[in-house]
């Protein structure tokens, strides 16, 4: 059966912890990985502007051995998608030439009618809903930073979004407890909120929302804030800035945490918005380590996915 990630809820418990395993493995020994995908190709379709998930997912496919294929699905230049094909037309199309899709796009839509309607394994590499692959990183962090994640207190601070939806979801994964500090106009979205919830008491967590971001920090172990504008809101941005001010991630704001607690955050970052300079570059900022670990955990993704490595 052919897998695929189009959100945390593609993954249980068990599978989320396997990821993570294979992860530490290749991030050890890479080496030992490095022809695993000989022979497959790999295409990433991005409609949004990239960095860290681009080079991760290009250079984590060659350093296994496979090749991959950038293919832009926006402007003249890119995929027939952006000229109205289909994307059962286009899924059906991928399925015959390569050996699995990376996409990178705004609709959830998007991901979840590829992975329907093809017959090779789509991740979701980021959807205006769900960001399943930072989240997988993230937690790859807490784990090395704070030597586990269980019982452990992780605080999104800011508006709800698309990564808050996945850290809700790992957080029921991987036993840790989440926090999301967010203004009662600008909550995580409710589906990922409510599933969350649900699955707390089984995972033995707690998962709450709290708007006043000072009250939340009580035990925080790690701070985690998010740019303020994602990709496609920029005229809210003026609104959004004036609504945020007491959710910015200062020095005040840490220090009612944990002593030792991590900051984290997705990148890329604004200095002097979300989060002030002193603490994205203090020594307790952790954001360059969760860059790094994209590679290993999407690295261990690919080859589960791909069958290259088992699930068990």
């Amino acid at each position: 059966m052919t897998r695929h990630l189009r959100s945390l809820l593609d993954l249980n418990a068990d599978e989320f912890e396997r990821i993570l395993l294979l992860s530490e493995k290749l991030k050890r020994e890479p080496s030992a990985y490095a022809t695993k995908l000989s022979g497959k190709s790999l295409a990433l379709i991005f409609s949004k502007s990239s960095t860290r998930t681009r080079v991760s997912f290009e250079v984590g496919i060659h350093q296994l051995g496979g090749q991959p294929l950038f293919l832009s699905a926006a402007g003249s230049a890119g995929l027939q998608v952006s000229r109205g094909e289909t994307h059962y037309d286009t899924a059906k199309v991928m399925s015959r030439y390569v050996d699995g899709l990376i996409v990178r796009t705004f609709h959830q839509a998007h991901v979840d009618s590829l992975a329907e309607h093809g017959s090779i394994p789509v991740i979701n590499a980021l959807t205006d809903v769900c960001h399943p692959c930072q989240a997988l990183a993230d937690v790859l962090t807490m784990r090395e930073k704070l030597g586990g994640v269980r019982g452990k207190k992780l605080v999104f601070v800011g508006p709800g979004n698309n990564v808050t939806s996945s850290l809700l979801l790992a957080a029921t994964r991987a036993g840790f407890n989440i926090t999301c500090a967010c203004p009662d106009t600008l909550p995580p979205d409710p589906k990922f909120f409510e599933t969350a919830q649900q699955e707390a008491a089984a995972a033995g967590v707690e998962v709450t929302v709290e708007t006043d971001p000072r009250a939340a920090m009580a035990g925080a172990d790690a701070i985690y804030t998010d740019t303020w504008v994602s990709m496609g809101q920029e005229e809210l941005a003026t609104n959004l800035k004036a609504l945020l001010q007491d959710y910015v991630v200062n020095d005040e704001l840490m220090a009612l945490a944990n002593p030792e607690a991590l900051f984290m955050h997705c990148l890329p970052a604004h200095r002097g918005e979300e989060v002030t300079a002193s603490v994205i570059d203090s020594p307790q900022s952790v954001i360059f380590d969760e860059a790094e670990n994209r590679l290993h955990t999407q690295k261990a993704l690919l080859l589960l996915l791909m069958e290259a490595e088992p699930w068990s």
